[in-house]
């Protein structure tokens, strides 16, 4: 822990004030700035919850590497190794461990480190307790819901919203089951209060639920399949492990929203740290199943049909955990990636009023080399809280982030995000890898000058990108020529462990494609209706089914369009009932933690036609 604390001082270091940044500030704000500087990441608890966020959020190979470099720096050798003669005092033992270094050479080394390009596990290592550090310190609240370095970021939440016009009920209040609130004798009466037969077969130490259709997930998919399915007669079950949220229960606070609508708490990244994924995870958009523990019973859902719409991203192992073998199920995943460029607009000279996060989310969009749905990329303007923007700045020391943290009311990002023929796999939770084809890189770098083009057209400053070194361009005074030989220098760089000097952080919110449909069993995991090739009565109704990137959020596309499978194989499945035998699901954890699907293991050798009406 003493490495730990000793590197997230690095990474924001207490610090002398930056006159310039406070010149034209009043008091209170020269205070609140005064005070932001002096912070450090060192500050009790920041390092003990990126020591837990770690540990529970991490993946293996990321765990692993970060717990070695700590433990190479906690010894006078290992930090020798990596520091070199950085390390070097002039006591006996003449050299010292990392923690006992001074804070600029330790800065030194982890400069030298986010640039090198040979041994690039250490740089992740590095850039990973980086993202998690700025992270924690920047959304961590106190009791009065405050963070002490938003006010120096000019940056509020307002916690009076307005609640009078909400509706006390909660619209699914009449159907749900909240399992975390629920002992086990309770949670069997709601259940049967719900119209469900729940039986006990004390032999197996379990609860038996029947139902017509069983649904894991309710996002987009199962959401849509839920209600088409329910309206027709059936009974339908939706497991969710995400918790249920109304408008009155939202937060405006990013950490704790983060930690419960998004999967692993928003801090999910391929297995090289190169994209950063976001998935919903709650009910409405997110995945599989969770149970209660204070019930010591196991329970079995018995089903005429099951669908897993769980996205992209946790189907495939829910179906692989199942047994099925198809080789489609886990490939073929897309993510439509996202790069960043940002634009600096000083309220002093600036006739554009407010603050980043006031007013609407996502306004417009403008599509770069627009012709039809063949645009090369879509330029939208995200939505950052503090905790994102410093997690995601560039970091080349101490000072130049807190620099860049102070002006982050007046920061503007825009993002270029491409329709991708670029896939990866993902096979089991939380273990994604993924590549670019050669022209995703250069439709995506077209978005991202077109990107700075815009800001530069706004009246930015100053705009750059995420780019590992820092780069960005002082506006003022620039000609044309000037300007455009900037934006030459832009490109699309690697991830943070490739072999490169400049590295950069891509993003995600759009997965899709990872169980993909096709005419045989060698072209898809799924048919046109959505069923497996391998078991019958087992459907798939997310994105993971889309063959190929859309053009768009498949959000919308999911919940009206035929081409994906919603209403169309819902009726297909209320018409073929009759034909499909109970099977069960849920009888059990496996060891990664998802429930089995046990379906009918039968080859369907004659499907219904299910296209679009």
């Amino acid at each position: 822990m003493e490495t730990l604390t000793s590197i997230c001082e690095v990474i924001l270091p207490s610090l002398p004030l930056n006159s310039e940044e406070i010149s034209a500030k009043n008091d209170q704000s020269k205070r609140a700035i005064q005070s932001f500087y002096n912070s450090s990441g060192s500050q009790y608890p920041i390092p003990d919850e990126v020591g837990e966020l770690i540990t529970k959020k991490g993946f293996l190979e990321g765990k692993l590497l970060v717990k070695g470099l700590l433990k190479i720096l906690s010894t006078r050798l290992g930090t020798l190794l990596i520091c070199g003669t950085l390390c070097f005092g002039n006591k006996w033992p003449y050299v010292n461990k990392f923690s006992c270094i001074s804070l600029h050479k330790r800065e030194a080394v982890i400069q030298y480190w986010f640039k090198h390009w040979l041994l690039t596990p250490i740089r992740l290592a590095f850039v990973f307790i980086k993202f998690l550090c700025l992270f924690v310190f920047f959304t961590r609240v106190g009791e009065d819901s405050k963070n002490p370095a938003w006010e120096a970021m000019e940056y509020e939440v307002d916690s009076a919203e307005n609640l009078s016009n909400m509706p006390e009920d909660r619209p699914l209040e009449k159907g749900i089951v909240e399992t975390m609130h629920e002992t086990e004798s309770k949670f069997i009466s709601s259940l049967v209060q719900k119209g469900l037969s729940v039986t006990e077969d004390p032999s197996q130490n379990l609860y038996k639920i029947k139902c017509d259709v069983v649904i894991v997930g309710s996002g987009c998919g199962g959401g849509v399949a839920a209600a088409v399915l329910a309206s027709s007669g059936q009974k339908v079950v939706v497991l969710e492990k995400g918790n249920y949220f109304t408008k009155t229960d939202y937060s405006a606070l990013e950490g704790p929203s983060m930690d419960q609508l998004y999967e692993s708490g928003g801090i999910l990244v391929t297995l090289d740290g190169k994209m950063l994924v976001l998935a919903g995870s709650t009910v409405g958009g997110g995945s599989a199943v969770n149970w209660s523990a204070y019930y010591t019973k196991r329970i079995q859902i018995e089903a005429k049909v099951t669908i897993s719409a769980c996205g992209s991203l946790l189907t495939p192992p829910l179906m692989i955990a199942s047994g099925l073998t198809n080789k489609n199920i886990g490939r073929n995943l897309h993510l439509h990636p996202v790069l960043m460029a940002w634009g600096y607009f000083p309220e002093s000279n600036s006739d554009l009023k407010g603050k980043i996060y006031e007013g609407g989310i996502i306004t417009s969009v403008h599509k770069v080399g627009s012709d039809g749905s063949n645009a090369r990329a879509i330029i939208e303007s995200p939505s950052l809280g503090p905790g994102s923007f410093a997690a995601l700045c560039p970091w080349e020391s101490g000072m130049d982030l807190k620099n860049r943290i102070v002006k982050y009311s007046r920061t503007a990002h825009l993002f270029s995000m491409i329709r991708d023929r670029g896939s990866g796999e993902v096979t089991s939770k939380g273990r994604i890898s993924y590549k670019f084809d050669k022209l995703d890189k250069e439709n995506i770098k077209v978005g991202l000058r077109e990107a700075l083009r815009i800001l530069i057209a706004a009246g930015a400053a100053e705009v750059g990108t995420h780019r590992s070194d820092g780069q960005k361009l002082i506006c003022k005074g620039k000609s044309n020529e000037e300007l455009d030989e900037f934006l030459d220098t832009v490109t699309v760089p690697e991830g943070p462990k490739s072999l490169v000097e400049n590295w950069t952080t891509y993003s995600s919110a759009h997965q899709m494609g990872s169980c993909r449909m096709g005419i045989n069993d060698k072209e898809g995991a799924v048919d046109e209706c959505g069923e497996s090739w391998e078991a019958k009565g087992l459907f798939v109704c997310d994105a993971s089914v889309l063959p190929s990137a859309i053009g768009e959020s498949h959000k919308g596309r999911l919940e009206t369009s035929g081409e994906i499978p919603t209403r169309n194989p819902a009726d297909y499945i209320v018409q073929g009932l009759a034909t499909y035998p109970f099977s069960d699901f849920g009888t059990g954890r496996s060891q990664n933690g998802y429930y089995r699907v046990k379906a009918s293991k039968d080859i369907v050798t004659h499907r219904k036609n299910c296209s679009s009406d």
